[in-house]
């Protein structure tokens, strides 16, 4: 199958990075008028990509908390509409199962043979990055696997320095999550899998500034989103890249001072581990 190519559309893209100047910047604005332009498809590559922070919204709003992140397609009053209904058919699959599952935990006719046995937000993220790896996009597998290996890597050696279980942390499976069980060497053994091993680690075990430690773990994201699309131009696994580093952009946006110091002292008198997995 042929991909869609999209040049106007690409050529038309302004460049933001984590480090370029922000003025005219509007992240909800950039997406509208990109998913105006693809085709179905493509257009649920995108909303999959985004259904991450759909996510972090649920777990806010079943834990009756006011944070929303704008990044996700879903309104609060969407949200609040589709648990108090139970018609989860905006949500990808797996993810719609998790939460049905959750949403839904006092029915006597619940199956017992879909029993979760894990926190709410860690199912709701393990099935989101299922949801991903079974994509037929390429970009959204890759990109997958990698935040999914990055947000345990940064989980477990928090864990780790906090004298804290890695398995009680990491999301889902596989090698590498197998490896953050149970490796006591200092990468976990990784350095020869991952090639961002040693950037992750310098960034969240070496630097003692939070904030600045945040911002070099999404300088590894920017820099394996462009790597991810090294040889797409114009379709939609470009597009996809183009996005991840808009998020990154609009979640740096976010950081007023007054925004950033809040940041800052709640992760300096409550740092969890866990944390570092589901609220990036």
């Amino acid at each position: 199958m042929f991909s869609t190519e999209y040049y106007y559309l690409v050529a038309g893209l302004g460049e933001w990075t984590l480090d370029s100047d922000t003025k005219g910047f509007d992240v909800r604005e950039i997406v509208d008028e990109i998913l105006e332009e693809l085709s179905k498809s493509d257009r649920a590559a995108v909303k999959l990509l985004y259904a991450y922070y759909d996510c972090e919204n649920i777990i806010a709003r079943r834990a009756e908390r006011e944070r929303h992140n704008a990044l996700g397609f879903l309104s609060v009053s969407e949200i609040d509409d589709m648990l108090a209904t139970r018609n989860y058919s905006m949500l990808p699959t797996n993810v719609a199962k998790v939460v049905k599952y959750f949403n839904e935990a006092d029915d006597e006719d619940r199956d017992e043979d879909s029993v979760i046995n894990d926190s709410f937000e860690r199912a709701l993220f393990d099935a989101y990055y299922k949801d991903l790896a079974a994509s037929k996009c390429s970009f959204l597998r890759a990109w997958g696997e990698f935040d999914r290996n990055l947000r345990n890597i940064s989980a477990a050696l928090a864990a780790r320095e906090a004298g804290r279980s890695v398995a009680d942390v990491v999301v889902g499976g596989g090698d590498v999550v197998d490896s953050l069980k149970h490796s006591s060497a200092a990468d976990f053994g990784l350095r020869g899998e991952l090639q961002y091993i040693d950037a992750v680690i310098s960034a969240v075990s070496d630097e003692r500034n939070i904030v600045e430690k945040e911002r070099k773990i999404d300088k590894v994201r920017e820099v394996y989103a462009w790597d991810i699309a090294s040889f797409d131009f114009f379709n939609i696994n470009f597009i996809l890249s183009y996005l991840v580093r808009v998020n990154i952009v609009a979640r740096w946006m976010l950081l007023s001072p007054e925004v950033g110091r809040d940041m800052l002292n709640r992760l300096m008198s409550d740092l969890d581990a866990k944390d570092l997995v589901k609220n990036k």
